[in-house]
């Protein structure tokens, strides 16, 4: 059975930083995403990583901010988020999906972490 545990949220002062760990037991898949999800708001797309080859996709408003990589040895991912927003507020999710692919779309990871909430304050 596949489970994803996230872990690292927290209250931070903008302009902080904060890392998110999301650990994977059971098995690992082609590729890990993280998502996040704003009160009242839709999960929209954050960050993906290929896990065999560490290749990433960002979303536009995370680049050059935020760092997604992955630890093969521990079966772990990692989201490190530099030069906090209040905007980057939000109950952060990783996911799986079993394709090698990178996606932003919700529809194609398969598996879904609990969650882990971020609050950034001005």
């Amino acid at each position: 059975q596949v489970q994803l545990v996230e872990s690292g949220g927290g209250l931070v002062q903008a302009g902080g930083s904060l890392r998110l760990s999301c650990a994977a037991s059971g098995r690992t898949f082609g590729s890990y995403g993280w998502f996040r999800q704003a009160p009242e708001n839709e999960r929209v797309f954050v960050a993906a990583i290929k896990w065999n080859n560490g290749g990433s996709l960002y979303a536009n408003s995370v680049k050059g901010r935020f760092t997604i990589s992955r630890d093969n040895t521990k079966n772990t991912v990692y989201l490190q988020m530099n030069s906090l927003k209040p905007e980057d507020t939000a109950v952060y999710y990783c996911a799986t999906s079993t394709s090698n692919d990178l996606y932003s779309a919700r529809r194609f990871y398969d598996y879904w972490g609990q969650g882990t909430q971020v609050s950034v304050s001005t």
